[in-house]
């Protein structure tokens, strides 16, 4: 029905109503009559003019979705470029910062403005031994993975399941990614965003910037990061001097340094110690590193 079509029986309606309600006055013709007739033409009328009405109300909703839906997929495509950009330039650039020192510097226990300590090192400065530490301590998978150990995080579920206490299976990848980018926890969003960030990682950097990386913004001390801020803080030494000892005792500090200490390390930590150098023995030694050169 062309929109001419509605005009006239809107009309051919009011007209019929005026009609009625004179020969009411001139016939005295009953008011419940007129109105039952009256409701019958508006009834015929609308039902001819309900598909003319309905159709723009339709294409409004379906033009609402499509914007909504345009702002949605622009939303994801700067977030994807926005990521891209965080990540990229690190490939060749030292961070500045990271996530934990700033949160460090803001939230720190001891007030606002408390400051971190952080000395970038290049990775050909930093003691051989202390490398091979950190990939027997927290992920000796490191060169072989692409980002996530399924292995481990299906022992450590594994673990659990049985009783032990549920423990972390972060691959060095994901701790780079949560250490530089985000904040700790458990949280659902944190977890998909490291997710996210360490295929990023995996994707443009190599297996060694990764490992440099790690080792310069990783926590030793309450507000030491970086292996040469540790090293020269502890061992009165740079990093390219540390030994294997040393090395596995800065390590064995990884999972939790404002619990365990370096310079009065205790019973786990030493025992944790001990761990790591037979397990840098177990991995064949300094040639383990030549995997990811």
């Amino acid at each position: 029905m062309t929109s001419e079509t509605c005009i006239l029986r809107i009309r051919k309606l009011t007209f019929f109503a005026e009609s009625r309600f004179q020969s009411s006055f001139q016939y005295s013709t009953n008011p419940i009559t007129i109105v039952s007739d009256l409701t019958n033409q508006s009834e015929t009328v609308y039902r001819d003019l309900e598909p003319q009405w309905s159709v723009p109300k339709r294409k409004r909703r379906r033009h609402l979705l499509l914007r909504l839906l345009s702002w949605v997929v622009k939303l994801v495509i700067v977030a994807i470029v926005l990521s891209f950009l965080l990540v990229l330039p690190f490939r060749w650039i030292a961070p500045p910062t990271s996530s934990f020192m700033l949160q460090s510097y803001f939230f720190s226990e001891q007030g606002f403005g408390y400051p971190y300590a952080y000395n970038w090192t290049s990775y050909r400065d930093i003691s051989p031994y202390m490398g091979l530490a950190a990939i027997a301590a927290e992920d000796q998978r490191f060169p072989d993975h692409h980002g996530f150990d399924f292995e481990e995080l299906e022992q450590a579920i594994e673990d659990y399941q049985q009783g032990e206490e549920l423990r972390g299976a972060s691959t060095i990848s994901q701790q780079v990614a949560k250490n530089l980018y985000l904040w700790s926890g458990r949280n659902p969003l944190r977890k998909a965003l490291e997710a996210w960030f360490t295929v990023l990682i995996e994707a443009l950097w190599s297996k060694q910037r990764i490992l440099e990386i790690y080792l310069n913004i990783a926590q030793f001390s309450d507000h030491g990061f970086g292996v040469e801020v540790a090293s020269q803080q502890f061992f009165d030494r740079s990093a390219s001097q540390l030994t294997l000892e040393e090395s596995a005792l800065l390590a064995a500090v990884l999972p939790a340094p404002e619990i365990y200490r370096i310079d009065q390390p205790s019973a786990d930590v030493l025992q944790r110690q001990d761990w790591i150098l037979q397990q840098m023995d177990q991995l064949g030694g300094l040639d383990y590193l030549k995997k990811i050169e």
